[in-house]
């Protein structure tokens, strides 16, 4: 190629016929997805887990506790996954805060249930999460709200308190239960109002560029 020659453009490689690669599509069945679908699958058997021998067998409790911790952990890889690796996809926005309430919802049922956990607590903390939910989809053509850090730290705490509800402990470890819990509900109501305000900026955001 002579040195004052530039090289062919791609819209000039198109007409010349030569091909152009096109971005490769995410497949739907990647390792982040698999991630999550492996944290649906978890949900059931952590609840029959819990409920076998009563609720209050010491092996079986040991079990449920490690099905969630295993499943909750799942829950940080997916999306590191998703990612680091360029994995991210429709399906994949949809079904991992579904796995995420399914577990979260399930812990704190089979508690309440078990009559280990306050009702009113459960109530709250899926009044929440479902609220949430209902405000994604309302402002979702606006925008979407990225995670704060006051979510991550509930669910974080959320997580942490349900574990230990969940092991075996001696009812000398009550106070630590009623005190993380505690932190989980006020995280989970404060991020609430929290995420209720952003919503409702970006949607006057959204209709003043708009003019709807």
């Amino acid at each position: 190629m002579p040195s004052g020659s530039a090289a062919p453009s791609a819209s000039g490689a198109a007409e010349a016929g030569a091909q152009v690669p096109a971005t490769t599509p995410v497949p739907t069945l990647n390792l982040a997805n698999l991630l999550t679908i492996s944290r649906l699958v978890l949900v059931p058997l952590f609840v029959v887990a819990l409920f076998l021998g009563g609720g209050v067998d010491t092996t079986w409790r040991a079990i449920a506790t490690g099905l969630f911790a295993i499943a909750s952990a799942t829950d940080q890889v997916d999306g590191w996954v998703a990612r680091r690796y360029g994995l991210v996809t429709d399906f994949g926005k949809i079904a991992d805060p579904i796995a995420d309430k399914a577990l979260i919802g399930a812990a704190l049922i089979g508690l309440s249930v078990l009559g280990e956990l306050s009702w009113w607590v459960t109530i709250v903390i899926a009044v929440r999460e479902i609220g949430v939910t209902l405000l994604r989809f309302w402002v979702i053509r606006h925008g979407v709200i990225p995670a704060s850090r006051g979510g991550k730290a509930k669910t974080m705490t959320q997580i942490l308190a349900i574990v230990v509800y969940l092991l075996p402990l001696p009812a000398g470890a009550d106070p630590v239960r009623w005190v993380l819990m505690g932190l989980a509900v006020a995280l989970t109501v404060v991020t609430g109002v929290d995420y209720l305000v952003r919503a409702l900026r970006l949607r006057a955001a959204g209709r003043r560029v708009t003019g709807a």
